[in-house]
């Protein structure tokens, strides 16, 4: 079993610590937290013992564990992986990785050179029902003729922006927004699906603190168009479409994706059968583990493959809106 580290005692670091041990494809034994109370909290709701606590990054990463999952702040991600790499520690980072190309490019270099993975935790797909999207994408490329992927959440931390306060999602300092909360998931459909795009732009709808509270993002394809609708500061319950001429297959959103239909030219609506895990994660903690374990290269490549892709078209995206991060102005 991969001996794990984690960085961050938040409610999706409790999901994967919980999906390796469905898929016992990891095993927890060292947890950072800014905080040593809050570290002890988080692994008693786990129900976890004999688990290393570290507050200080460079001991923690003195420590002896194979693999650390990151799910700190986008803006952290780039020195806490970076200190992770140069320590020889393989690491799944949450998506975003980063906040620039250039960081990601950083990482992807360094961690060749250290012979170490490196994982952009795009979990959703990973899923059983991505894969079955890939498979109906497959069978009907020859009329593929566009999507439409629409994600939108009102954001657990809009009130607090709104009554004054300074959520990390809501900062630049700390590279969120919805594009690099939301917008990932969707830039991920369509480069897994349809492959790079050839140009790309961002409508935003910015908030005060600067951030995007959402957009409209078009990707440009040699024969057709995808477009993305994505936003933290509304709910949106539009399904999402991938459109092959007259037929199209409907998805009830487009990052937590949980059902399918298939619609004909005649209205006729059909399920499309499929599974979905009851931890979103599984499938995740599962392959990264497999490819570890099996030193799978082929598959490995094509997962960095994409992540560098997808942070290309973030970084494009927000260049073409005017976005600017913090960590732009720190290069």
């Amino acid at each position: 079993m991969i001996s794990l580290g984690i960085i961050g005692t938040n409610w999706i670091t409790k999901q994967f610590v919980k999906a390796t041990d469905e898929t016992k494809a990891f095993g927890l034994t060292n947890v950072y937290s800014r905080t040593e109370q809050k570290a002890q909290e988080f692994i008693d709701d786990l129900g976890k013992r004999d688990i290393s606590i570290s507050t200080d990054l460079k001991k923690f990463f003195k420590e002896d564990f194979d693999t650390v999952y990151i799910a700190s702040p986008n803006a952290l991600h780039f020195i806490q992986a970076k200190q992770a790499i140069e320590n020889g520690k393989n690491v799944i980072v949450e998506k975003p990785s980063t906040s620039t190309i250039e960081e990601f490019a950083i990482l992807d270099k360094l961690a060749h050179e250290k012979n170490v993975y490196l994982f952009e935790a795009a979990r959703h797909i990973h899923e059983p029902i991505f894969k079955k999207i890939e498979a109906v994408v497959e069978k009907h490329r020859s009329d593929l003729s566009g999507a439409t992927f629409s994600y939108m959440k009102y954001s657990s931390r809009y009130d607090a922006y709104k009554n004054g306060e300074n959520p990390n999602v809501f900062t630049t300092k700390f590279s969120g927004g919805a594009l690099y909360d939301l917008g990932v998931y969707t830039v991920y459909d369509a480069v897994v699906l349809f492959g790079q795009p050839e140009k790309v732009s961002y409508n935003a709808e910015f908030l005060a603190s600067g951030i995007d509270g959402s957009g409209s993002l078009t990707l440009k394809y040699s024969d057709f168009d995808v477009d993305i609708i994505i936003g933290k500061t509304k709910n949106s319950y539009m399904s999402s479409e991938i459109y092959f001429g007259k037929d199209t297959l409907l998805l009830d959103n487009g990052g937590d994706i949980n059902h399918l239909d298939w619609a004909d030219d005649n209205k006729n609506i059909t399920d499309v059968p499929t599974n979905k895990s009851e931890n979103p994660m599984d499938s995740e903690a599962s392959e990264f583990a497999r490819v570890m374990n099996e030193n799978d290269t082929e598959t490995y490549d094509k997962l960095l493959r994409y992540a560098r892709i997808v942070n290309r078209v973030l970084e494009q995206a927000r260049t073409s809106a005017g976005l600017v991060f913090d960590a732009d102005e720190e290069k």
